[in-house]
């Protein structure tokens, strides 16, 4: 009586066991389908992109919600039709150093530029018998060049994209040290320092928990987030996202995988000066970028001094930045020497030296406007557009800069031009055979020319007004919040003539912040130079030892200020063979 239920029992557990089998068979036809739709992407996105490691929970964030709407791009534009100015849109709230672009104008210069020598200014001093040249005038502005400028946006890194320019990287000693700071977000205040020469120390890691170098504790961080690394064949720092679930933005931009959930790495992205990484929603790291120092060609001398206050004896906080870039990378045949006096901070001209001259040498490095340069003799209006697509990308409202740049080239004949671009009251002196030749204009509000200047505007300074709402400096970068207030304030440069120097010229350029022209005069500079290069001769750090004895001078007369300097010594610089081969 009992094995009827025996036989039903039996029935259903068979039944069930069908059941399961079935299940089970559906869930794999399921799963077989799904890898087979997924496997071309899966392949095509690890050709080109490493795989994160997979790990246990540490690299899961305690958030992994969805995060939308993220990217955005900032949209630039400059003005590309024939006789209309030049507009440079931007969005300034999220604009960095590097996003600032050039777009791609499709302009040239009018052909008209080479057809009359005589109005490209061109000093020839082997022609002229006069003692001294002072070029105390801005040039009058001719009709709009058109440049031709190429596109460059913000994009992944790829090696085979880079162009280097003419000096070798073996021979290359450009090194960048890199700060972090947490601005926003749970770990807000914590820091980080690297510097590219120390590649034991690299790469760094962002996450939330150890061994990552930069630890954040917040909650949409995974335990391994985002990478940073130096590329010493771009010679740039490099952000990667490494597969976290939330997401790493650069700029508000999204550099992670499309795929959160895949778990991918994202594609590298160049780092620059003032960037914003976003990690997840609330986490926000800027990026500070210092060139601890560049290749200094032969016949090129640097020194600073941030000077002592009289009354403390203790070292004033160094705002002056030098820059040195001979050739100017990208662009063989051309070199750039400046020198940025920052006030109310240094960052402003961290900032300038870093853009000012990526906008100069992705203008150059276009072939066209390299060679009019060179045919014309004459590069004032890339000078004054590179200006102005600087003063337009920065973002300081409370600090500024002077500017001043001396942009040297070679043509087929080898003679040397050099034309200069100034903001503020930093200068530049040359001296051509025995002359001297100011290159630069005094834009403090003192100066003779800026009031001039600031009376065409219709609002002309009373007598014995020396000072624009507590500055000293009418025209400058940056100080976005003065500008606003008052419009007497400019970022119009003054540009100076070309100088051409020939074979048989003896020549040299001083470039020097306020610090050295607040106690040493330009004639003065000019003789300590000429008794240097005389007591140096044939040493192979002569002109290094030239610049020191001119800051020497200005230490002894006891500047009150920063002081820095750049001695370029042309008789040397052509015999360079990376520089005029």
């Amino acid at each position: 009586m009992a094995a009827p239920p025996l036989v039903f029992v039996a029935a259903a557990i068979a039944a069930l066991a069908i059941f399961v089998l079935v299940l089970v068979v559906f869930a794999f036809r399921r799963w077989w389908w799904w890898r087979r739709q997924r496997r071309p992407l899966q392949a095509a996105a690890e050709a080109s992109t490493p795989v994160a490691v997979q790990e246990e929970d540490i690299d899961r964030p305690l958030l992994s919600e969805n995060r939308d709407d993220h990217s955005r791009q900032s949209n630039y534009f400059l003005g590309s039709s024939v006789g209309e100015p030049s507009k440079i849109q931007s969005n300034r709230s999220n604009i960095s150093p590097r996003s600032h672009a050039i777009a791609d104008t499709g302009r040239t210069y009018p052909d008209e530029c080479c057809a009359t020598q005589g109005e490209t200014h061109v000093i020839n001093i082997e022609n002229d018998t006069s003692e001294e040249f002072r070029l105390g005038s801005t040039l009058r502005r001719t009709s709009p060049a058109k440049l031709t400028t190429p596109a460059q946006k913000h994009r992944r890194v790829s090696g085979d994209d880079y162009h280097n320019g003419s000096v070798p990287l073996k021979d290359s000693t450009y090194h960048s040290s890199l700060d972090l700071e947490v601005i926003a977000g749970p770990s807000h205040g914590i820091s980080c320092s690297r510097q590219s020469s120390r590649p034991s120390m690299l790469p760094i890691t962002l996450g939330r928990v150890p061994p990552s170098d930069l630890v954040l504790k917040d909650s949409e961080v995974s335990g391994k987030h985002a990478q940073i690394n130096w590329n010493a064949k771009t010679l740039k720092w490099e952000l990667v996202d490494m597969g976290s679930l939330n997401g790493t933005f650069l700029n508000s931009q999204a550099v992670h995988h499309p795929d959160a959930e895949s778990r991918h790495w994202g594609e590298p992205a160049e780092l620059a000066h003032g960037d914003i990484i976003t990690l997840g929603t609330s986490s926000k790291l800027s990026v500070q970028i210092t060139l601890q120092n560049q290749r200094v060609p032969a016949g090129v001398g640097m020194a600073s001094d941030p000077m002592v206050a009289r009354r403390s004896g203790k070292k004033l906080p160094m705002e002056d930045i030098s820059f040195c870039q001979c050739p100017l990378q990208g662009v063989e045949h051309f070199g750039l020497f400046g020198i940025f006096d920052g006030h109310g901070g240094d960052g402003a001209a961290k900032a300038v030296s870093k853009i000012l001259p990526e906008n100069l040498g992705y203008m150059l490095s276009h072939p066209e406007t390299k060679e009019r340069v060179q045919s014309c003799s004459d590069a004032s209006d890339v000078l004054r557009y590179a200006f102005t697509l600087t003063e337009d990308a920065i973002d300081h409202q409370y600090e500024g800069c002077t500017g001043t740049a001396l942009l040297i080239w070679f043509d087929q004949n080898k003679d040397c031009f050099a034309q200069c671009a100034n903001l503020g009251d930093s200068a530049c002196v040359m001296s051509v055979n025995g002359k001297t030749i100011d290159m630069t204009e005094d834009h403090r509000v003192a100066s003779a020319t800026e009031r001039a200047r600031i009376a065409r505007t219709g609002q002309p300074l009373k007598d014995g007004e020396v000072r624009l709402n507590g500055l000293n400096l009418a025209r400058m970068f940056g100080d976005k919040f003065l500008k606003e207030q008052d419009s007497r304030f400019s970022s119009e440069p003054y540009l100076s003539q070309a100088v051409r120097i020939t074979k048989a010229c003896t020549a040299f350029a001083v470039i020097a912040s306020d610090g050295l022209w607040d106690v040493i005069s330009t004639k003065r500079a000019v003789q300590l130079v000429v008794e240097g290069t005389e007591r140096y001769s044939g040493d192979s750090a002569s002109a290094a030892k030239v610049a020191n004895r001119v800051l020497d001078e200005a230490r002894s007369l006891r500047t009150k200020d920063n002081t820095s300097l750049i001695f370029v010594d042309f008789d040397i610089l052509r015999t360079d063979p990376c520089i005029a081969k």
